[in-house]
């Protein structure tokens, strides 16, 4: 399908008809983290829309099939060893296979650190990827622009055996968002979780402590001193009591990967709050929470894009990262608010309390439509 325009929450709108060309299925390959593979949502919809054929993804750990499952704008996706050569992976066979069947289909790699660029480049060679398909990002994120522009920039470029004229752009890159589907059994089930520790319907507030630095006892003990991300237990524990005095009705959600569940308990039992949870879930039960909640508070970290892909509003905390080059993107009309320090340890509290309690509350119509099981 043709688009010439995209809407606010991120679905495509009708361009008027042309001559179709032959659909073409692009292939992907990113190999980043949570908040980057949430990023390429936009790339791939972008792509899909361009193209007229969803897209094949290659990433390099196991949660993309959980970020994309049943996505509108994904053909079939794969996940490579990160520390091991391609061929020791399950999926390289199926990984060739799908470059064979999508040709003359282009090729984007999205990838641009050293160690990967060259890997990647060993398996199109293998594979007998004509290299006139393909096409490799020569940007890095910066300073002062947002990345997932750079990246939509780059997916508007035309590999030289495909005819840029069969395949025109679809609009500029800034109308391209973010976004993500849940079922409504997904839906169903986070309802029925949140009913067993307590909520009752009213809101519910979601908050991220937790970066990739804190995924495991190891890397607490590697970064405890040099984590940028890490903002003071005290704080935590006045920022749940502020919320609990804003909105006393409130459930608020400490949510983390599995491994961030002491992390979580210890802030939970700091504020000995009884209207305080702990979630330590996966990527699907963050998606469908995500879509039932009023705001979240989070530090700078992938979770932060997959909720603002859906819609709900949100405060973000930066260290030493920037804004201008990482903020998410909403995938509606919902407000993200930054707040950024050289560490954000030198974030008060009442900061972040502050910027929380202007940000829109229940039944906000710009949430409409995000996440719905739909194409």
């Amino acid at each position: 399908m043709s688009v010439d325009a995209v809407r606010s929450d991120g679905f495509a709108l009708p361009a008027a008809p042309r001559t179709p060309a032959r659909p073409l299925h692009p292939f992907v390959f990113r190999h980043g983290r949570i908040g980057d593979m949430v990023m390429m949502t936009a790339v791939l919809r972008a792509l899909h829309a361009r193209y007229g054929a969803p897209c094949y993804v290659v990433g390099m750990d196991p949660w993309i099939h959980d970020m994309y499952r049943d996505h509108p704008d994904v053909a079939g996706c794969w996940h490579v060893p990160r520390k091991w050569p391609f061929v020791f992976g399950l999926a390289w066979p199926s990984v060739l296979r799908a470059l064979r069947r999508s040709a003359p289909g282009p090729v984007y790699v999205f990838e641009h650190h050293r160690r990967e660029v060259p890997r990647i480049r060993r398996l199109l060679a293998l594979g007998g990827v004509d290299p006139r398909r393909c096409l490799y990002i020569d940007e890095e994120p910066g300073t002062d622009r947002l990345w997932l522009d750079v990246l939509l920039e780059f997916a508007a470029r035309t590999p030289a055996c495909v005819p840029a004229c069969a395949y025109p752009q679809t609009g500029a890159e800034g109308l391209w968002r973010p976004r993500l589907r849940v079922s409504e059994p997904e839906r169903r089930a986070a309802r029925e979780w949140l009913a067993g520790v307590g909520w009752r319907g009213g809101p519910l507030v979601l908050v991220q402590p937790g970066n990739h630095r804190t995924m495991g006892r190891r890397r607490m003990r590697h970064w405890v001193e040099r984590d940028d991300k890490a903002w003071p237990l005290d704080h935590w524990v006045e920022l749940l009591h502020a919320i609990g005095a804003a909105q006393p009705e409130a459930l608020v959600v400490l949510r983390g990967a599995p491994a961030e569940a002491p992390i979580l308990e210890r802030i939970a039992r700091a504020a000995a709050r009884p209207s305080v949870a702990v979630a330590a879930c996966g990527l699907r039960r963050l998606f469908a929470l995500c879509c039932l909640a009023d705001s979240m508070i989070s530090i700078d970290t992938g979770p932060a894009h997959a909720a603002a892909a859906l819609c709900l509003p949100l405060v973000v905390l930066y260290g030493v990262q920037s804004a201008r080059v990482w903020l998410p993107r909403s995938g509606g009309q919902s407000p993200v608010l930054p707040l950024e320090s050289p560490h954000v340890s030198q974030i008060s509290a009442a900061q972040v309390i502050e910027r929380w309690r202007s940000l829109p509350r229940a039944g906000d119509p710009d949430r409409r439509g995000c996440g719905e099981d739909r194409g």
